[in-house]
């Protein structure tokens, strides 16, 4: 079996699989039906580790076992797993954003913010500033910002990067906008 490499790394991506399950799953995909020894020796991947891959990835909902002799694996259609997958993320989401609504109003929440407010009163002025990297934490940062502005709010960019802030801050300048607060963006024209 020949799949390539660009296209296992996107599968990793999209699936959140590690080498050895997309290596695994695309085997038996082209297989329809294998048992572990077959799916390891056509996807280059231990034996020993294809019983537990093949464990996971029942799990996952990518694969469903035979029972017999020798147990065999039934790949799961492509469009079945994208719909299995969409739904456990969903999932997850939901209860992350349970818990964080949770937590919101939780004594652990007070605690944080009064060990925070304590340790600022010790920071020197010249110790608030900091460098953020990566463009979600940047425009995190931003919003938190932004969303705290009362009377104005100034923002000096490129040409391009007036873009990009105008669609990612949009409906926290609209906010603000009917708050009263001012919004002046200055970029170069060209």
């Amino acid at each position: 079996m020949i799949v390539k490499e660009e296209l296992l790394s996107k599968l990793r991506r999209y699936f959140n699989l590690n080498l050895y399950e997309v290596r695994i799953w695309t085997a038996l995909l082209s297989r329809g039906v294998s048992t572990a020894g077959e799916l390891s020796n056509i996807g280059h991947v231990p034996r020993s580790r294809a019983y537990d891959v093949l464990e996971t990835l029942e799990k996952k909902g990518f694969v469903v076992m035979k029972l017999g002799k020798p147990i065999k694996y039934i790949a799961v259609e492509p469009v079945e797993v994208v719909e299995r997958v969409k739904k456990l993320i969903q999932e997850d989401a939901d209860d992350n954003i349970t818990k964080l609504k949770e937590l919101n109003n939780s004594e652990v929440l007070k605690e944080l913010d009064t060990l925070h407010k304590q340790g600022i009163e010790f920071v020197d002025a010249t110790d608030l500033s900091g460098a953020i990297r990566g463009k979600h934490n940047l425009y995190t940062q931003l919003e938190t910002m932004v969303k705290n502005a009362e009377k104005s709010v100034t923002i000096c960019t490129t040409s391009k990067g007036f873009i990009r802030k105008a669609e990612a801050l949009k409906p926290l300048f609209q906010k603000l906008s009917k708050k009263g607060v001012n919004i002046r963006i200055a970029a170069p024209l060209c």
